[in-house]
């Protein structure tokens, strides 16, 4: 592995991991009244964006961290969405 790949490979660890615990406690709580919608949707469509980024330029840090991040972003915002309809 050279330099600049695990340079991304930590980068996408910080990145991801400083979302993951406001993901976990979303899904453990199913609690978002103190999360901005607007910045729910865009950290959710910028893992969309990231990965399909990834894809193209052939970046597996890239591309491995954003589909990791993914399926917790997507399921932060689906609660959003539904607290939003409860209220």
């Amino acid at each position: 592995m050279n330099s600049p790949e695990l340079l991304g490979y930590c980068a996408s660890i910080a990145s991801g991991g400083a979302y993951l615990p406001q993901a976990v406690r979303a899904l453990r709580t199913r609690q978002t009244r103190d999360l901005s919608l607007p910045s729910v949707a865009l950290a959710a469509c910028g893992t969309v964006l990231w990965a399909s980024y990834g894809h193209v330029i052939g970046s597996t840090p890239v591309l491995l961290s954003n589909l990791i991040v993914m399926p917790l972003a997507m399921a932060t915002l689906t609660i959003k969405l539904q607290g939003l309809r409860e209220d």
